[in-house]
């Protein structure tokens, strides 16, 4: 091979190396997939949590406990969001190893990924939930509701829809940023391509392999969210039947975007 032209070397490396770019693909799909579902979990009850009213004065230990957890919440928002994950890798995983935790590899990675991911989906449900008019909280307020069950049945509903775009964007964004994740050599995609390139030192031919891969993995995953959107917005007309109250007929209404 060593007088081979480019297009022989990748042709060699998907021939015989086809079983470890795919595994190494299937470790960053499911990293990412876990990371993301974990993460969003995480983030929707932070932001239901830093949207909770403060307690009305009098309640002095209720506005202390509340003004705390607050505290708390947005140190870790801002330490996971103002570092990078292949720091937060590193402290992590090398600092339960220090402290005699030692991780499974694999473990390790969707746990650093999934609070990574919890931090900037707490500010996107917190977004989201403001977003929603609050003549809304005070309607179900009015009619005796919790804010929990205002959450549930009133603005989560329709907050979900608002940030499924952001949401998205963070599933694609772990996608890629899983490849930070080889520092603790965690066998993902990026880590296998390192592998096999070198075996040979043919690093141009694997990572085109490589950078393929992953655009394949992110255009669908696009592809798929996109129409996941479009059905969660329904079509874009809809039909109002007459009432009792309209002139016999309908009335076609044409959404605006």
């Amino acid at each position: 091979m060593a007088d081979a032209s480019f297009f022989e070397w990748v042709g060699y490396f998907i021939t015989n190396y086809w079983p470890q770019f795919l595994n190494g693909a299937g470790v960053t799909l499911l990293i990412a997939i876990t990371g993301t579902i974990i993460g969003s979990l995480i983030g929707l009850i932070i932001g239901i949590i830093r949207t909770i009213p403060k307690p009305k004065k009098g309640k002095t230990l209720k506005r202390f406990f509340h003004k705390f957890v607050n505290v708390i919440l947005s140190c870790y928002i801002e330490i996971f969001r103002g570092t990078p994950m292949i720091v937060q890798a590193m402290v992590i995983f090398y600092g339960c190893a220090f402290a005699g935790l030692y991780l499974p590899r694999t473990t390790a990675a969707i746990f650093i990924v999934s609070i990574n991911t919890g931090a900037y989906m707490a500010e996107i449900v917190r977004g989201g939930i403001l977003s929603i008019d609050k003549g809304q909280f005070e309607a179900a307020q009015s009619l005796g509701m919790t804010h929990w069950q205002t959450m549930t049945s009133v603005v989560l509903p329709q907050a979900i829809r608002n940030i499924l775009p952001a949401t998205g964007n963070e599933f694609v964004i772990n996608i890629k940023d899983t490849s930070v994740l080889n520092v603790i050599s965690v066998s993902e995609l990026f880590f296998t391509s390192q592998t096999i390139a070198g075996i040979s030192f043919q690093y141009f031919p694997v990572f085109l392999i490589t950078c393929v891969l992953y655009f394949i993995m992110t255009f669908t995953v696009t592809r798929i969210l996109r129409f996941a959107e479009k059905r969660m917005a329904g079509k874009d007309t809809y039909t109002i039947h007459a009432s009792s109250t309209m002139p016999k007929g309908q009335l076609k209404v044409t959404k605006e975007h």
